[in-house]
């Protein structure tokens, strides 16, 4: 259980101490929703803790939405148990809000409010003061392209966000390993992963994203290391002035 390829240690480390992601006596709870990502992501941070000179407890903890197909929670708690990380399972109604609001509001953004919502409570109601979000490269790299086509802002998932109302910080330390880093280590490592049990799943912004992504790369390689260069800060970066924002043309 001590085990993580050089390769992915070599990556997440240098997340941690480029962002200072970990300091010693942290509470980490990881956001364990069954999937490849936050799989791998509880059982890198298991080892890591094993042989890490920064000291820090680790828990996870699984917000049920409350779809129809049930999660196995029995599953999930087996997992943890041998890896010897405390497990918690909350169960909620949030699919009925996604219900009662699909029509009016994307059903992944309802989805993610409450669910983040659900965790940082939960978190600092037990005495955690880091959340472990389990986002890779890919994921960040898709919410920088939908931040520009859905809210015509420019942003990406930041490595480190500070929750003033909850005191919680929440942490992404595997954005420097992409999707298919993460799929061939969970393969690896045989993770009894999980699928996903959200009706809307292949019906989303972010589904549609990554498709174009994907189409887009099938045609010229670079666009994808073109995105994630784009991410980083770059005092030579060219944008219109904010004084014209109110002249751009908006669809009727």
């Amino acid at each position: 259980m001590n085990y993580l390829p050089k390769p992915y240690h070599t990556r997440i480390w240098k997340a941690i101490y480029e962002h200072r992601l970990i300091e010693p006596g942290d509470r980490v709870l990881v956001g364990l929703s069954g999937g490849k990502d936050s799989m791998f992501a509880c059982y890198a941070f298991r080892a890591i803790r094993a042989y890490s000179k920064i000291p820090f407890e680790l828990g996870a903890a699984t917000i049920d939405i409350g779809f129809d197909t049930p999660m196995d929670s029995e599953a999930l708690q087996a997992f943890c148990t041998g890896l010897g990380v405390p497990f918690h399972y909350i169960p909620t109604r949030i699919a009925e809000i996604i219900a009662s609001k699909k029509d009016k509001v994307s059903p992944c953004s309802v989805c993610a409010y409450f669910r983040r919502a659900a965790l940082h409570r939960f978190a600092a109601q037990q005495g955690f003061n880091k959340v472990l979000l389990a986002h890779h490269q890919d994921d960040a790299m898709e919410t920088f392209l939908m931040n520009i086509l859905y809210t015509g802002k420019i942003g990406t998932l930041p490595w480190i966000t500070r929750l003033s109302r909850t005191g919680v910080t929440v942490i992404r330390p595997l954005m420097y390993l992409s999707e298919h880093d993460v799929s061939r280590a969970s393969r690896r490592l045989a993770l009894p992963v999980q699928q996903s049990p959200c009706p809307y799943s292949h019906d989303s912004s972010r589904a549609r994203t990554k498709e174009l992504i994907k189409a887009l790369c099938r045609h010229d390689k670079m666009v994808r290391a073109n995105l994630i260069s784009a991410m980083f800060e770059d005092e030579q970066m060219e944008l219109w002035p904010a004084s014209g924002r109110h002249y751009t043309h908006r669809p009727s």
